[in-house]
């Protein structure tokens, strides 16, 4: 690339490159939540987009679409445990693995590779895939055998799964979210590491596909980011169809003699033990990508625990340079990707009127059996900050519906100010939680007091929404 080279200005100042750097208008690394800022707004600019993965990122591929893909049939084979109940003789009688894995990925490769299609087959935009990284301000090394460089770049390069330092671990086969969806045959066992979402969405998929899943986590409750309430019923729940074991550290992994994993753990007692299955899943969480990219080069700054640090325009400490996703949020939320993403592409095109992102009220769900879900503080939070609140707790067996379920087991929790009512957050156990949680989402939203939500409209009678009414008419008073 020696010898002759060119003079560019750009937005942090005058640049010399080697001939042989190809340059763009727009440069955006991740075809996630990134893949939709390019529009007809855009056909004027030339545009390369970066995959370092799959095409369409984490979300269509290997995690929220996918994943809830087998929660529905999980669902409708756990429903038998409640219909029993019920008096309704329901079994599970078949589990046809291959077909469930063949039908979703049937319908999710296709698209990821329509996806790129259309990408490759746009007049200005030049799909690279390959790792990405910063070689210089505003320059890129993506595997070619030229760099690259844009005058904006966006970094939307996603998250990946955290692989624990365990002793053995890397000695065994295992599987992380990314890969066990593809099983090749349903496994009859399963040991679980990790007590987040992932796990507890997997461990519900698989149980009621009729595995034996063991759940070895090390705090004292599932779902620890949750409301203390709520993370403490969980764990029981999930308990009652799985083997949970809490405050239990895994300290070695190795193969058995039949080729099973072997699981050596320890408990809250001190005292050992070991375990083995067919198949290991590891479930510890995700790591930003950023660690991939070299940012120092691109002159970009990262906070201790890898994130991407961004202003409230998602602008990153490099000039010209964006940020959005997993990358750079703690939420690791698709739709707190796809918001920062809208706020990206506004503040690439009218860059002398930016708007934020408003990250105030960002709800999250868990999709297992029970459901769970929450936005705002929780009662722990709101303490800690000196507020004065009060708070709403709604049994669904209060309800005409939750009688009709016999239901026994799931709530909802409001918590808002003692003075004016205004909700602070709300955490939801049962059924159909995600969706439930919608109207109180919209009233943290929009400033609404309790009692306007509760009495300023119509609730079905009887349906399942009614939890919600009288969980918001406790606070009335």
């Amino acid at each position: 690339m020696g010898g002759k080279r060119y003079r560019r200005v750009t937005p942090s100042g005058v640049c010399w490159h080697d001939v042989g750097v190809r340059h763009f208008d727009l440069c955006i690394i991740g075809t996630g939540s990134g893949n939709s800022i390019i529009d007809e707004r855009f056909d004027h600019l030339s545009v390369a987009l970066v995959e370092m993965g799959t095409f369409g990122g984490t979300c269509l591929n290997v995690g929220c679409i996918p994943s809830k893909m087998f929660v529905h049939p999980a669902d409708l084979a756990a429903s038998t445990i409640q219909a029993n109940r019920l008096g309704v003789e329901l079994n599970v009688a078949d589990v046809r693995w291959r077909e469930i894995r063949d039908r979703i990925f049937g319908r999710i490769d296709p698209k990821a590779s329509k996806g790129r299609a259309y990408r490759e087959q746009s007049d200005n935009v030049t799909v690279f895939e390959g790792r990405a990284r910063f070689v210089g301000i505003q320059e890129l090394d993506v595997g070619t055998a030229e760099t690259i460089t844009a005058d904006q770049i966006v970094i939307a390069a996603g998250s990946r799964p955290i692989i624990p330092e365990i002793s053995g671990l890397t000695s065994v086969d295992f599987h992380t979210s990314d890969t066990v969806m593809r099983l090749a045959e349903l496994p009859q066992s399963m040991i679980i590491i990790g007590g987040g979402y992932i796990a507890a969405e997997f461990a519900h998929v698989f149980s009621a596909f009729c595995t034996a899943v063991t759940v070895l986590n090390r705090s004292d409750v599932l779902l620890r980011r949750e409301d203390p309430d709520i993370a403490k019923r969980f764990t029981e729940l999930l308990g009652r169809r799985v083997d949970v074991r809490v405050n239990t550290s895994v300290t070695l992994v190795e193969t058995a003699a039949d080729e099973r994993v072997r699981v050596h753990a320890e408990g809250p007692g001190g005292g050992s033990e070991y375990l083995d299955a067919e198949v290991l899943l590891v479930a510890t969480g995700r790591t930003p990508n950023g660690d991939t990219l070299d940012l120092q080069r691109g002159g970009i700054e990262a906070d201790d625990d890898g994130l991407i640090i961004v202003d409230a325009y998602q602008r990153t400490s490099a000039a010209g340079v964006f940020a959005l996703g997993d990358v750079s949020s703690r939420q690791q939320l698709k739709h707190a990707a796809n918001k920062d993403a809208r706020v990206v592409q506004h503040n690439l095109l009218h860059p002398i009127s930016m708007i934020s992102a408003e990250r105030q009220f960002v709800p999250r769900a868990v999709f297992s059996m029970p459901q769970v879900a929450s936005v705002g503080l929780t009662e722990a939070e709101a303490a800690e900050q000196g507020i004065d609140y009060v708070v709403s707790r709604e049994d669904y067996g209060s309800t005409a519906f939750g009688w009709a379920m016999e239901d026994t087991d799931h709530f909802v929790k409001i918590i808002a100010r003692a003075d004016s009512k205004v909700l602070l957050g709300a955490h939801l156990i049962g059924p159909h939680a995600s969706s439930l949680i919608q109207p109180l989402i919209q009233a943290m939203s929009f400033s609404q007091t309790a009692p306007d939500v509760a009495r300023g409209q119509y609730w079905i009678h009887p349906a399942m929404t009614e939890v919600i009414e009288n969980a918001l008419l406790g606070l009335a008073d």
